[in-house]
């Protein structure tokens, strides 16, 4: 019997032994090179030699201009210093079009290894706009009449051609009308070059005779008790070999391992999946839940899927993915829902754009992404398939922030097209157009199908894709993807994908806040608003010096027209901000006067559209400012600006959206709660007070608070305003600390309109509310003091601000600056734009990191309505 148990030990160990030595002998095959750098770029006309002797040593780029991937040609010139002060006044008219009218050549100089008789080198471009002639080492390897589209992937196989020392030449062409190509519809001046480039990443792919590709992870939760979920894993495995090939696919999750065995014919390329049938592990029990913003945490998971057979690993595809559930539902009254986890959630968004040439950096886009995330909005809607990269993707999974993504609505007015369109499906109406749209939309798909921030996609904005077009799109996503899918942002029915559940109806210029509340045939707060806002959201003064020339600053002037939209029939010119900054404020009497009343303006009406879509939970599903951000220094549509510096909207969105908030509905004169936290409250406490304008107290109100989750309860009916009154509103929680407060100017003179004018733009005013008498406010100079706490990479100064007066200290705008005078972004206030009641003190909070202060001298200023500017050194 011993004898026995010391062959078993020994054959154990063997065993051991032998799995040790394999593993130690696993030969990796694989590799990703990303090309980057070391790229130069000339215009054709600047270069004598052709493809054939660019694509070698032979050429010199001694002239050249230095570039990065990506990049558009205008990118790369700008930062090689060519058009300076571009964005300042209308300079963008000068610059000379027809330069782009000729191609532009983009060169790098990249070495490889030696590579085995068993390896392969793919050369991928992720995105190309829009024509291109690709040559390596002096051979053409594809030409332009194969390379277009701006939303398609090239993969070649340049392995036949590959040497120690390689060139790369790609020769682009600007796309032409009737391309389908990248582009910004109304929102600012095209891109000169139309963003021509290499927009996207360029890579290698080193494989061995096995080659993975599209490797996706799609989830599927029990909703009912969240305590379980499956994952099923598809790939695409191709034989780039003349021979039989099996082998196994080997997948691991957080140390658990799988693996499902393959066999390959010569040449092969199949699909394969497997799911929780063929690997028990893909049956998770207590999965972490992807949750969005103010939901939970935004858990991820990584997969690593490689093939090996013997001991070669040809390849291995790396992927993050979530594990969430994503469920759409139309209510009574048609209106489209989302469910999140089988939970209810209201969308509150805003529209991205990229940069006008395309230079958005992951750096500048982590910045916006967190931006979202502290104005406490849960997803960015993406009207077009933007981004340079996944990078804006990655960020919007890692910060839990949702995400809508289709086609911009420049594919469907002529004007921005070039070419004659349909009035109900837009431009993209033939078999050519209609077979490259719908690859285009699969590449894009399988590209970004991993993020678990995606929950839609919408390939229309103002129209239905024709028929033929949604058909391909339906086929595609039944084989490829499991998301929402919404035809059109605008309200449509399709024969094939049914109702949209959404509504584009304006209004894009100012309406007053109460719109948002009595409003019930357009953009008002119901259902699910794909694009809306008050148009004119002007950038800090600060920002606005740096685009408006000094002479031009005051009075308002065409110089600032330029600066609004391109639109030709509306929002071009700032005369309707004026107008309701004249009526219901005074004239301004001078530019900081101006500047202020417009943030004023621009502070309450954002406020109220995002609180009026909250206060009508249940009969409101979505709401998607429009826009977000700014691709070029702008002065509509913005929560903030081309600098990063947030705008006066920023602030009352993030008030506004707290997700428990108490807010004043300017439609039945009361006070709301809402609860968007996922737990119930009660035994909360509510103050609620008005002032006269003159700050004497009117009314002061205690109430006990209970209110359920996701629930929206009216707390209290005010008196009809005889007069204008402040409105103070305060919730403390149980022990009696201050967790949510709220403050209102209200008139006693409400906004009227001309209802039957409604167009596309807005609903015209027929009168103002009045607040005038702001202008007797008294003066209140501040007490401000300063504290600091550090962590290892951040810094975070209280401010201390007290109002030691008897008059309210009414909308004072804090801001950090560096010694120059510059505004420092990023800046994350706890609140902005706030307003003291007589004697009270508020510590508002600065997170700022530290690698943004590098050595730099700031300071805290400080300025009221009724507030003198103070300054403190920091």
């Amino acid at each position: 019997m011993a004898h026995k148990n010391l062959l078993l030990i020994l054959s154990t160990l063997c065993i051991l032994f032998t799995i040790s030595s394999c593993s130690q002998k696993e030969e990796n095959m694989y590799q990703k090179i990303n090309l980057a750098t070391n790229w130069n770029i000339r215009h054709t006309d600047s270069i004598k030699s052709t493809g054939d002797i660019i694509s070698t040593p032979q050429q010199s780029v001694v002239d050249w201009y230095k570039a990065s991937v990506p990049s558009t040609v205008m990118g790369t010139l700008t930062a090689n210093g060519l058009y300076p002060d571009l964005f300042t006044g209308n300079n963008i008219k000068d610059i000379d079009r027809s330069l782009f009218d000729k191609s532009f050549w983009y060169r790098n100089e990249f070495t490889l290894p030696q590579l085995s008789k068993d390896q392969h080198v793919t050369l991928n471009f992720d995105g190309i706009s829009y024509y291109a002639n690709i040559w390596l080492n002096g051979k053409l390897i594809a030409s332009r009449d194969s390379v277009y589209g701006a939303f398609r992937h090239f993969s070649y196989d340049i392995t036949p051609h590959i040497q120690a020392n390689n060139v790369l030449a790609v020769e682009v062409f600007r796309a032409g009308a009737g391309d389908p190509n990248i582009g910004f519809a109304d929102w600012n001046p095209r891109p000169a070059d139309e963003n021509m480039g290499i927009y996207r990443n360029v890579s290698l792919s080193i494989t061995g005779n096995i080659k993975l590709k599209n490797t996706y992870v799609q989830p599927k939760v029990n909703t009912a008790t969240l305590d379980e979920a499956w994952l099923m894993i598809e790939t695409e495995v191709e034989n780039l070999t003349d021979s039989e090939i099996s082998g196994e696919l080997i997948g691991t999750i957080e140390s658990r391992e799988f693996s499902y065995p393959v066999i390959l014919a010569p040449k092969e390329k199949k699909k394969v999946k497997i799911t929780s049938e063929e690997a028990a592990i893909l049956h998770m029990k207590n999965p972490r839940l992807w949750w969005c913003n103010n939901m939970g945490k935004p858990e991820l998971y990584n997969l690593s899927l490689k093939f090996k057979s013997g001991d070669i690993v040809s390849d291995k595809d790396d992927v993050t993915f979530g594990v969430r559930e994503i469920e759409s539902y139309l209510t009574e009254k048609g209106y489209r829902g989302f469910k999140l986890n089988g939970k209810n959630v209201l969308l509150k968004s805003a529209g991205w754009t990229d940069d006008i040439f395309l230079r958005d950096t992951p750096e500048s886009n982590e910045i916006q992404v967190q931006y979202v995330k502290d104005m406490n909005m849960n997803m960015i809607r993406f009207e077009s398939f933007w981004g340079t990269s996944s990078n804006i993707y990655d960020l919007c999974d890692k910060y839990g922030l949702m995400a809508v993504v289709g086609w911009s609505c420049q594919w469907e007015w002529e004007a921005y097209y070039g070419k004659p369109c349909d009035d109900m499906y837009g431009c993209i109406l033939t078999d050519e157009e209609i077979d490259l749209i719908a690859e285009s939309f699969a590449t894009q798909v399988l590209w970004l199908r991993n993020h678990p921030s995606i929950i839609s996609w919408m390939p229309g904005s103002d129209m239905l894709p024709t028929p033929k077009l949604e058909e391909k799109y339906l086929a595609f996503l039944k084989e490829s993807d499991n998301r929402i899918y919404v035809g059109a942002a605008k309200e449509r029915t399709s024969e094939l994908s049914g109702k949209t559940g959404t509504k584009m109806a304006g209004p894009y210029e100012y309406v007053g806040p109460n719109y948002w509340y009595i409003d019930t045939l357009y953009g008002g707060a119901f259902g699910y608003n794909t694009e809306t806002g008050i148009g004119a959201q002007l950038p800090v003064l600060e920002s606005v010096k740096k685009f408006i020339p000094e002479n031009k600053l005051w009075p308002i002037s065409e110089a600032w027209d330029y600066h609004c939209t391109t639109s030709t029939s509306a929002m071009n010119t700032l005369k309707v901000l004026t107008a309701v900054i004249n009526d219901k404020y005074g004239q301004a009497k001078n530019l900081e006067d101006y500047m202020m009343k417009a943030d004023l303006v621009n502070y309450d009406g954002t406020r109220a559209m995002f609180e009026a879509f909250r206060v009508n939970l249940g009969n409101t599903t979505g709401i998607v400012q429009w826009m977000l951000n700014s691709a070029w220094p702008s002065l509509y549509w913005q929560m903030y600006d081309y600098y990063k510096v947030p705008t006066a909207a920023y602030y009352s969105v993030k008030k506004g959206n707290q997700p428990l908030q108490l807010i004043y509905n300017y439609g039945n004169n009361s006070v709301y709660v809402v609860n968007e936290l996922v737990e119930d409250i009660s035994s909360y406490k509510v103050i609620i007070q008005t002032f006269e304008i003159n700050s004497k107290l009117k009314e002061k109100k205690e109430i006990t608070l209970d209110v359920k989750s996701n629930s929206s309860v009216q707390i209290l009916q005010l008196p009809i305003l005889t007069e204008n009154i402040f409105l103070s509103l305060e919730i403390l929680d149980k022990e009696g600390k201050a967790i949510a407060d709220n403050f209102y100017c209200l008139s006693s003179k409400q906004d009227e309109y001309y209802w039957d004018k409604t167009d596309w733009v807005h609903t015209p005013a027929k009168s103002y509310s009045d607040f005038k008498n702001l202008s007797s406010l008294e003066t209140v100079k501040l007490n401000i003091k300063t504290s600091k706490a550090e962590t290892d990479n951040d810094i975070t100064y209280a401010v201390s601000i007290e109002n030691p007066s008897q008059t309210i200290a009414f909308f004072v705008n804090i801001k950090m600056k560096d010694n120059k005078g510059e505004m420092v972004v990023p800046v994350f206030w706890s609140e902005n734009y706030i307003s003291l009641l007589p004697g009270q003190k508020k510590i508002i909070e600065c997170k700022i990191d530290k690698d943004i202060i590098n050595g730099k001298g700031l300071k805290i200023e400080a300025k009221g309505w009724n507030s003198p500017l103070s300054e403190i050194n920091l």
